[in-house]
């Protein structure tokens, strides 16, 4: 079970399709330390991760660079 997390406004991407429900929900946490949270969007009450904000932003460098381009 996922820790109470209230007032997380959660996202899901505009590219998702929502077909087949393999969506990932991203949202900031309410209490202003910046940090993100991230769940499966099939399974809003399952397990949840929680990024602080320098892991959060690392990792979104990191898509831009192109370093999650798994398709080969």
């Amino acid at each position: 079970m996922s820790e109470s997390l209230p007032g997380v406004a959660w996202h899901i991407s505009t590219r998702s399709d929502g077909i087949g429900g393999n969506c990932v929900e991203a949202g900031p946490l309410a209490d202003g330390s910046g940090r993100v949270a991230v769940r499966h969007s099939q399974s809003p009450d399952g397990a949840t991760i929680v990024y602080t904000r320098g892991e959060w932003a690392a990792f979104v460098e990191g898509v831009k660079d192109g370093e999650f381009d798994f398709t080969a």
